[in-house]
């Protein structure tokens, strides 16, 4: 087993390249250790609609980072008190879906903590009944990542206000996460730790789990191909929000000029059809607005420019551009 050291950095989308690029590009006659912590951000599994996952202004105006991972599994918050973990294997057919390989030696390093740690259902780890760990595979069909995350001192109140969904009546196949009670390791500890202290704790129990580690710092070479697969994916938003599954969203209000109903269809992050219905009275046909919209990202900054133009009160009467903006992209009230 070897150490990849990820050199502190917090970057969730560095660090998900990080771990891809190791992945593909590893030699596979070893097995590799990562360990990293992410600023605050929300880690979208691979088959999730980002949209059902997040409260969107709420990420927006407080900078987090939203980012999709490549294994499936549900959403979840990382912030700087939490660690993750990531073992790069071979692919096994025996360890795919055998989350409790690899959880064993983490649950292990737990239990000599004084936790009443153990894995629950099909991939938590909990602490008396409580979760403090979620974990997902990817399998490349050669080579198989195994990872997960530890709330060790996470904000547990961000956790909701980030992933608390502010638009409803989105329809979708993709997976929708089911939320769990969940808790932080230090709430379970007599003597906490800095989360530095408990990294190089954990460190320290997962050697005893095998034969003596190496630490491997990537070359110049190895950290520029890592930084191009961050640009070329993780930064996206045709890979964070564009891999969405299909899905359609129903939004109405009534207004003073009378109820606005919309039927939004959306395939691989683009409108594909956009149609208005109401008993509202207006001057311009909407059907010009049906036009403009299908075919945009479903993306808000996207939609405030194809209207920017527009004279939106020519359409419904008299409501603002902010209110039919907010109607196809914002909370619910």
């Amino acid at each position: 087993m070897i150490f990849i050291e990820n050199e502190g950095n917090t970057n969730p989308k560095l660090n998900l390249a990080l771990e891809e690029y190791a992945l593909r590009n590893f030699s596979a006659e070893n097995d590799y250790l990562l360990f990293y912590i992410n600023e605050p951000s929300i880690i979208i599994g691979r088959n999730q609609n980002t949209l059902e996952e997040i409260n969107h202004n709420y990420v927006e105006e407080n900078n987090i980072h939203i980012v999709r991972r490549i294994s499936g599994g549900g959403a979840v918050y990382h912030d700087f008190g939490n660690l993750n973990f990531s073992f790069i294997t071979n692919h096994d057919v025996k360890s795919l879906s055998n989350f409790k390989k690899f959880t064993a030696p983490v649950i292990k390093v737990l239990n000599g903590l004084g936790l009443n740690a153990e894995l629950k259902g099909r991939n938590d780890i909990e602490v008396d009944d409580k979760k403090i760990s979620g974990t997902a595979q990817f399998s490349t069909g050669k080579r198989m990542v195994s990872h997960g995350t530890l709330l060790y001192n996470t904000d547990l109140g961000e956790v909701a206000n980030a992933l608390n969904v502010k638009m409803s009546k989105i329809q979708s196949k993709g997976h929708k996460s089911v939320r769990s009670r969940v808790a932080n390791i230090t709430e379970f500890l007599n003597d906490p730790l800095k989360i530095e202290d408990f990294r190089q704790l954990l460190l320290e129990g997962l050697y005893d789990q095998s034969e003596a580690f190496e630490s491997y710092h990537l070359t110049a070479d190895e950290w520029k191909a890592v930084h191009q697969l961050k640009e070329e994916k993780y930064d996206t938003w045709d890979w964070n929000y564009g891999r969405s599954p299909k899905f359609n969203i129903q939004r109405s209000k009534r207004f003073a000029i009378g109820e606005i109903d919309l039927r939004i269809f959306v395939e691989k992050g683009h409108i594909t059809e956009f149609k208005v219905f109401g008993d509202f009275f207006g001057k311009e046909p909407v059907e010009n607005l049906e036009k403009l919209l299908s075919g945009a990202r479903y993306d808000q900054a996207d939609i405030i420019e194809l209207l920017k133009e527009i004279e939106i009160n020519e359409y419904f009467g008299d409501i603002s551009k902010d209110d039919f903006i907010a109607l196809i992209y914002g909370e619910d009230e």
